[in-house]
C-alpha cells in the first residue's frame, strides 16, 4: 500500500475530549475560513422532521429541496415489470442528476442497523484509555482517529472516527476491531456482510442503467471476493460554535460508492446541488448512497460524484456509519470502453485506486479538486 507518511505531524487531540471539557469557544485549529463556514444553522434542532439548509457567503439555500428517495422493493419481488423499470430509471436519474439518493426496502435488517449504530455509540462512550489502544496512524488510517491529511498546521474538522478494513477478506483483521462493547465484533461482521451484498446489487443496477453488462462494474472493481470495503464510523461531538467549523469538510468520496447509515436523531449531512447546500433529511431505516470518484471515472462522467460536507450541532453528538465500497486497490481504473466514443472521448487517464486515494490521505478532503485534475485533454 502506498503511503508517504508514517506518523501524524503533531500530537493528536480527541475532539470528543475537547467537547466534554466544557470549553465555550473552539480552538483556532478548527475554525474554518469564512467562505467555508456554515451559516443560518439552526443548531438547536435535533429532530429530523424538518430539513435545515445552510449556506456559505457565495452559496444559496432552498429549504424545499431534498435528495431522491427510492424504494427498492420492486427489484426483489420481480412481479411488476413496469414498476421495476421505473425503479431502475429513478436510480439512473439520481446518479446523473444528484449523485446522492436514499434507499428504503433495501433488504438489510432494521434491527441490525440499529444495533450497529448503538454499539458504535457505546464504543465512543468508553474511557479514552481503552479507545487509545486502537489509535491509528496515517500509514493505513485503520483504527481510532481524529484527523484526515498530514499537513502540519492544517485546519481540522470537528470529529473523531474509527476506520477498519472489511474487504477483501485478506485485509480483515479482527484484532484491530474493538473488543468493547462485547458484541461489537460480531455485529461488525454481520453488518459488513449485508452492506456488501447491498453494494453488489447497486453496482448491478448502475451497470444496467449505463448500458453495460450487469456484472461490468463488479468485474471492474475486481470481483465480489476482491472488492475493497472499508467502514468509517464517524463521531461528531456537540460543538459550542457550530457556525465556525465543520464535522467534515467539503469533498467528494474518492472510492466507488458510499453506503451511509446516518444518525437516527440528528441530521448533519449536506449535499451540494448547484449553488445550494441541501441538508439531507434521513428517513427511518434508510441508507444514503452516493456515487464516488471511481464510478465517475468508469462511467466517463455520465454519473458524477458530488461534494458533500457535515455540519455539527451545539446540543447533540452524532454517530454515522459510512461503508466505502471500492475497487481492488491495485487495478487500473478507467472509463468503460463502451462509454467512449468519438463524440465523447475518454475523459480520464487510467490510475489505480491505491494511487488515487493517496491524495486524500495526504491532503485531507479538498472538494472535487482531485478528480477534476485527472481530466484528459480532449484530442
Amino acid at each position: 500500500m502506498m503511503m508517504s507518511c508514517q506518523a501524524w505531524p503533531e500530537p493528536v487531540v480527541r475532539v470528543q475530549a475537547l467537547a466534554e471539557s466544557g470549553l465555550s469557544s473552539i480552538p483556532s485549529r478548527y475554525v474554518k475560513p469564512r467562505s467555508q463556514r456554515p451559516t443560518n444553522t439552526n443548531t438547536n434542532t435535533t429532530s429530523m422532521a424538518y430539513p435545515q439548509v445552510s449556506q456559505t457567503e457565495d452559496d444559496h439555500s432552498d429549504v424545499n429541496m431534498n435528495i431522491p428517495v427510492i424504494d427498492l422493493q420492486s427489484l426483489s419481488s420481480g412481479e411488476d415489470i413496469a414498476l421495476r423499470e421505473e425503479t431502475l430509471q429513478r436510480v439512473a436519474e439520481a446518479c446523473r442528476e444528484w449523485g446522492f439518493f436514499q434507499v428504503v426496502n433495501h433488504g438489510v435488517s432494521h434491527e441490525l442497523m440499529r444495533n450497529a449504530r448503538e454499539l458504535w455509540r457505546e464504543f465512543f462512550d468508553q474511557p479514552y484509555e481503552l479507545k487509545e489502544e486502537y489509535a491509528n496512524s496515517p500509514n493505513t488510517y485503520e483504527g481510532y482517529g481524529s484527523r484526515l491529511g498530514v499537513s502540519k498546521g492544517a485546519i481540522l474538522d470537528w470529529s473523531d472516527y474509527f476506520f477498519l478494513h472489511y474487504m477483501p477478506p485478506s485485509l480483515r483483521n479482527q484484532d484491530k476491531w474493538p473488543t468493547l462493547p462485547l458484541s461489537l465484533r460480531k455485529v461488525i461482521s454481520e453488518y459488513g456482510e449485508e452492506v456488501v451484498k447491498l453494494g453488489g446489487r447497486m453496482l448491478e443496477l448502475m451497470s444496467r442503467n449505463l448500458g453495460l453488462k450487469e456484472d461490468y462494474l463488479m468485474n471492474a472493481f475486481g470481483g465480489e471476493n476482491e472488492i475493497g470495503g472499508c467502514l468509517r464510523v464517524n463521531f461528531y461531538p456537540k460543538c459550542p460554535q457550530p457556525d465556525l467549523t465543520l464535522g467534515l469538510s467539503a469533498h467528494s468520496d474518492p472510492g466507488g460508492m458510499t453506503i451511509l447509515l446516518p444518525d437516527d436523531f440528528v441530521s448533519g449531512l449536506q449535499v451540494r446541488k448547484g449553488n445550494h447546500w441541501i441538508t439531507v433529511n434521513p428517513l427511518p431505516n434508510a441508507f444514503i448512497i452516493n456515487v464516488g470518484d471511481q464510478i465517475q471515472v468508469m462511467s466517463n462522467a455520465i454519473y458524477k460524484s458530488v461534494e458533500h460536507r457535515v455540519i455539527v450541532n451545539s446540543n447533540k453528538d452524532r454517530v454515522s456509519l459510512a461503508f466505502f465500497y471500492n475497487p481492488k486497490s491495485d487495478l487500473l481504473i478507467e472509463p468503460a470502453k463502451e462509454l467512449v466514443t468519438k463524440e465523447r472521448p475518454a475523459l480520464y487517464q487510467p490510475m489505480t485506486y491505491d494511487e488515487y486515494r493517496l491524495y486524500i490521505r495526504v491532503n485531507g478532503p479538498c472538494g472535487k479538486a482531485q478528480v477534476e485534475s485527472l481530466t484528459s485533454p480532449i484530442r
